[in-house]
């Protein structure tokens, strides 16, 4: 969970995880779904994903727990960060890990500018560590050294008259400490308008299940299409469900119009109020599809723009 997240956001998170699967084998057994919900909001669903495969291999029938970090990193969703983790904190193995926490403290202390993220530069932050773990106690050393990079050797305004290092470190000798790490230029954010159906039918609507793979994937949302150049909204709405669904739309008001910003693009959502005109909704984009109350909704892992439309949803009208 502490992959690409704050501690302070993840704790809540792993409460009820924890309380919900205390075992391996609760993990294992548990539906795709619960363990979708009990993230929902963290982000990088393929986290979750790959923790219950993990949690399946380890439990099924050629299932063993692995001794080192090499083993470790054959399970799914196991990098090597996470895979010498593991192995140095729980196993006492000496092996390194890279962080963003760890990558910024070396680099400080070595001097390494550039972009951190380049293939060379990685090698060498990944040597560095390894050189410098030591054989007692190398779990504590990289606790320490993550711990070091989160509290006091920050991305911006690193507090330098508290840290241990401080009179070794390379950056801080040339007053480059506020310009090491150096960073990737990024571009501008992509920006997507998308329109949504909410199709009702006896008191039900219907809400589609994203393909495990891929974006968001096997979280649940309601059928739409984005928009392209020139077009409205009910018009990508009633192309984007004929070609998810193979049916005919009828496009009512708007529900609701929310905006979310994800890692990498902004999003925009139009819903509206719909329902089939002609046709039988089959599943030809996503890998199910699913009529339920808008009470039952709440049991389901929406991405996050989908959320927002399920919260105006639930608000009272003016």
């Amino acid at each position: 969970m502490l992959q690409q997240t704050r501690v302070d956001a993840v704790r809540p998170y792993y409460r009820r995880f924890l309380k919900a699967f205390p075992t391996v084998r609760r993990l294992a057994a548990a539906p795709l779904d619960r363990v979708l919900k009990l993230w929902e909001g963290l982000g990088y669903y393929a986290r979750a994903r790959n923790l219950r495969a993990a949690a399946r291999r380890l439990t099924g029938p050629a299932g063993a727990w692995p001794r080192t970090a090499e083993a470790w990193g054959r399970l799914p969703g196991v990098g090597r960060y996470t895979a010498g983790a593991i192995a140095s904190i729980a196993l006492g193995e000496r092996t390194p890990v890279v962080d963003g926490n760890v990558r910024r403290v070396l680099a400080r202390f070595f001097l390494l500018r550039g972009d951190p993220g380049r293939r060379e530069t990685v090698a060498r932050l990944w040597a560095l560590a390894g050189e410098l773990v030591p054989r007692r106690r190398p779990g504590r050393f990289n606790q320490a050294l993550m711990e070091l990079g989160a509290r006091v050797c920050l991305p911006r305004n690193p507090d330098c008259p508290r840290c241990p290092l401080r009179n070794a470190c390379a950056a801080r000798a040339q007053g480059l400490q506020a310009s090491v790490p150096g960073k990737k230029p990024r571009g501008p954010l992509p920006h997507h308008r998308v329109a949504v159906a909410v199709i009702s039918r006896a008191g039900r609507v219907l809400i589609g299940r994203r393909p495990e793979r891929g974006l968001l994937g096997g979280l649940w949302e309601f059928p739409g299409g984005r928009l392209e150049a020139g077009e409205t909204p009910e018009r990508a709405l009633v192309r984007g469900v004929r070609a998810e669904l193979g049916v005919s739309l009828a496009v009512g008001s708007l529900l609701a119009r929310v905006r979310h910003a994800y890692t990498h693009f902004s999003i925009e959502m139009s819903a509206y109020d719909c329902r089939v005109a002609a046709g039988e909704p089959r599943p030809r984009v996503h890998t199910a599809l699913r009529w339920v109350s808008r009470r039952e909704l709440r049991r389901y892992a929406f991405p996050g723009a989908n959320r927002k439309i399920l919260a105006a949803l639930r608000s009272p009208g003016p």
